[in-house]
C-alpha cells in the first residue's frame, strides 16, 4: 500500500490553539467581546486557571501563566510578519470602524497578487500575542502542482482534500 504523503497523520482539522495569559479575565474579555468567542465547558480535573471558548470552528485555551511578571514584555510594535492567528471577516470596513470604536490599536496591509487584492488588520490582544483580520478567501489556494483551489471557507475541506488523496492514490 502506498503512504500517504498527502495526510500522513491523518489529521482532521484544526482544533484549538492555546495562549498563555497575564490575566484570564482580561484575556477572556477580549476573546469574547472583540473576537465573537464564547466560553465553553472546561474540564475541571485541570490543576491551573483557565478558559475554554469556542467559535468559528476551532476552539481558544486560555492559560493563566503560573509567573505573569516573568512573561516576555509586550512589545507595542505591531509587526504583520509576527506569529499570528488570522480570521476571515465578512466585512473590512465594519472590522476596521469596530476597532477605531473599541481604541484598539491596529496596521493596515494589502497584498496584491494578480489583480486580486487581499485587505488585513493586524492587532495584539491583552498579551501582545498578533491577531489578524483579512478578506484573504478573495486570494485562491494554488498549491505548487495540481489543480488550484478555493480557500475553504468557500468550498468543502474535505472534498479537497479527498479529491487530493485520490490524485495520489492514482499517481
Amino acid at each position: 500500500m502506498k503512504e500517504n504523503r498527502v495526510n500522513p497523520l491523518h489529521l482532521k482539522s484544526l482544533n484549538h490553539i492555546s495562549v498563555v495569559c497575564r490575566s484570564v479575565e482580561k484575556s477572556l474579555d477580549f476573546y469574547q467581546n472583540v473576537l465573537g468567542f464564547f466560553p465553553i465547558r472546561r474540564p475541571g480535573s485541570f490543576s491551573f486557571d483557565g478558559a475554554w471558548l469556542f467559535n468559528f470552528g476551532i476552539g481558544i485555551h486560555l492559560l493563566q501563566s503560573e509567573d505573569p511578571e516573568s512573561m516576555p514584555k509586550i512589545v507595542n510594535l505591531i509587526n504583520p510578519k509576527d506569529n499570528h492567528i488570522s480570521f476571515q471577516c465578512e466585512s473590512m470596513s465594519t472590522v476596521e470602524k469596530k476597532l477605531k470604536e473599541m481604541e484598539i490599536e491596529y496596521v493596515k496591509s494589502r497584498v496584491e497578487e494578480g489583480g486580486i487584492y487581499v485587505d488585513q488588520l493586524f492587532f495584539h490582544d491583552p498579551d501582545g500575542s498578533m491577531i489578524e483580520i483579512c478578506n484573504c478567501d478573495n486570494l485562491p489556494v494554488v498549491p505548487l502542482s495540481g489543480e488550484t483551489l478555493r480557500s475553504c471557507s468557500l468550498i468543502s475541506c474535505n472534498t479537497v482534500q479527498q479529491k487530493q488523496q485520490n490524485i495520489e492514490q492514482i499517481v
